[in-house]
């Protein structure tokens, strides 16, 4: 008799990409208190932070810490969209990861990249009340986030969103107020 022993005794644990707190039921001064003081307990100021990023979303609060394997695929993106806006002649206002508070939504984000590429033009001094919302915006989530970055997005009027989980890239477009999963990028022809 011939017995079937499996590949591997464990499951191959998953990479971590980020480290991840959650807080709930936070109203917008308290979040951006606790930013604050977040912040300022690692010696930043929350305007110059670039080691935690928060996510805010009607009283759910996640606080992202990156990881190598994050910050690799955060930048090997980034790479890939510049080489492509060269190629097509296009001309792009990179935002990295900037901070997006919209209060009368009750949204904050700090995705790891954000883009003008169609309204380049008209966002000239980055003045969110006044500024269209970027064109585009990339997150990299590899660690399970609480967060509903669709809905995140959508209420904020991004056009463009796409998500790298680790293993899958996908680009998703505003279709009214909601996202629709798509094959080919409206920003890029």
């Amino acid at each position: 008799m011939v017995t079937v022993a499996p590949l591997v005794a464990q499951p191959v644990p998953q990479p971590v990409g980020e480290k991840r707190m959650v807080f709930y039921g936070l109203d917008w001064q308290r979040f951006q208190a606790l930013r604050t003081s977040l912040c300022e307990a690692r010696g930043e100021s929350p305007l110059e932070n670039r080691s935690l990023r928060f996510t805010y979303l009607s009283g759910t609060l996640e606080v992202t810490m990156p990881l190598e394997i994050h910050e690799f695929s955060t930048r090997l993106i980034e790479l890939f969209i510049r080489i492509l806006v060269v190629e097509l002649g296009m001309r792009v206002k990179t935002m990295g990861s900037t901070t997006l508070d919209r209060e009368m939504l009750e949204r904050s984000a700090e995705p790891d990249n954000a883009y003008y590429i169609q309204n380049q033009p008209l966002a000239a001094g980055r003045d969110v009340d006044l500024d269209p919302p970027p064109d585009l915006v990339v997150e990299v989530d590899i660690t399970h986030t609480d967060i509903d970055k669709l809905r995140l997005y959508a209420g904020m009027g991004i056009p463009e969103f796409r998500r790298y989980n680790g293993e899958v890239w996908r680009i998703y477009a505003l279709d009214g107020d909601k996202y629709q999963e798509v094959d080919v990028s409206p920003t890029f022809p």
